[in-house]
């Protein structure tokens, strides 16, 4: 087999025997969608089969949408990268940073060095990190008792920082405060910023932090996978109110919604005659935006959550506004200096401007990193490359 029969025999296979329950893959040249599939079950046992148009929390997957959206607000002047945030979001006009933890087990902050930009929650090297992967967190989590969610609520609930920012990279929830500096500059709320200038201008009709009822119809089940490797279906449902809008993760979406975005990216902003933002801002957010500093594993604290997780081990990553940088080519898939990032539920995406290649491939199963759905992945894209290197020889 070649071609898409090839692709859809490794993804049906992977349905078949039981190793993920459903999966929505796509890719495209900029152009044309070069693949579409479906398989399996949207929920283990449901009866319900796997569509194109099903839809996924896609959780991470969202940053991309707000890095944009505030690539938007920068190329209109409206926001500097390189500014204090402080006096936009009043929770980051004093960061802290914790340092250690005392003799009595209290948590010990201090000032930190310097000022909050943008550019540095963008590219997560303004010191927030998630407690999924940072024990130090985690530990200042279970002290203080605040839930993720009322830690955006209060400028004094306002998480610590790891490190000075601008001093290391770590992901983290950085993001989410990129959105709260749109909010800020905007005067809307994130969701309905994103509606009105990302998502309905590139027709994206699917993709939201609401789930409407015709939405909801089609959504995904979520599955916990055991150590054993049996998947087991679970509840998992995510926050669907403002104070839930955050930047760093919470969306809905279809592959083929998030397919049109990496379109977008593809053509320098624009699709189907829509210009959401300009080539020049679309080259920027594909550059190193951390300089000598490297995107570091992520050792889990939490394995129910996430797996230890790191993309292309052995080789030195960067980041850019928003997205992770392969610095060297894959073999039999993308090239050097292509764009990409997942979502918690391994949901995953890259976008390869070189080839002018991108695709997606969508599961809902904690925890994230997947040996499984990773492999599936890595199938996936060289089937996509080899699918696409068969097109230009025709």
């Amino acid at each position: 087999m070649t071609g898409r029969a090839a692709i859809d025999g490794v993804l049906r296979r992977a349905t078949d025997t039981g190793a993920v329950p459903g999966v929505v893959a796509m890719a495209t040249d900029g152009t044309d969608t070069i693949y579409r599939g479906a398989f399996g079950e949207r929920s283990l046992g449901g009866g319900t089969a796997m569509t194109a148009d099903t839809v996924f929390w896609i959780a991470s997957m969202t940053k991309a949408l707000t890095g944009a959206a505030c690539m938007q607000l920068v190329e209109q002047g409206r926001v500097g990268l390189d500014n204090d945030t402080g006096p936009l979001v009043p929770a980051l006009a004093a960061p802290r940073v914790l340092e250690k933890f005392d003799a009595a087990g209290q948590p010990v902050l201090r000032p930190a060095k310097r000022a909050i930009t943008l550019r540095h929650l963008l590219t997560h090297t303004a010191g927030f990190v998630y407690d999924t992967w940072n024990e130090g967190m985690l530990a200042y989590m279970r002290h203080t008792g605040l839930p993720r969610l009322a830690t955006f609520q209060k400028p004094e609930h306002c998480l610590p920082l790891a490190f000075d920012p601008g001093d290391a990279w770590e992901y983290g929830v950085n993001i989410d405060w990129a959105g709260k500096v749109l909010e800020a500059v905007t005067g809307q709320t994130l969701d309905a910023y994103l509606q009105q200038h990302l998502l309905a201008p590139l027709g994206m009709s699917s993709t939201g932090y609401r789930l409407r009822p015709d939405v909801s119809a089609r959504l995904a089940g979520m599955h916990q996978r055991h150590p054993d490797g049996h998947l087991e279906p679970i509840e998992d449902e995510v926050a669907q109110d403002p104070e839930g809008f955050l930047g760093g993760g919470g969306m809905y979406s279809t592959a083929g919604d998030y397919l049109r975005f990496i379109m977008m990216l593809l053509n320098g902003g624009a699709l189907d005659g829509v210009r959401v933002l300009q080539p020049q801002t679309v080259a920027l957010m594909g550059e190193n935006h951390i300089g000598a500093l490297d995107v570091a594993a992520l050792p889990t604290t939490m394995p129910l959550r996430s797996n230890d997780a790191e993309f292309f081990p052995g080789m030195r990553k960067k980041w850019g506004l928003s997205f992770l940088i392969n610095t060297e080519a894959v073999p039999g898939g993308r090239s050097a200096g292509s764009l990409c990032w997942a979502g918690l539920r391994n949901t995953y995406y890259w976008i390869d401007p070189t080839r002018r290649v991108g695709g997606t491939l969508m599961t809902q199963i904690l925890p994230f990193a997947d040996p499984t759905v990773l492999g599936l992945l890595e199938e996936f894209e060289r089937g996509v490359y080899g699918l696409a290197d068969a097109r230009a020889a025709a």
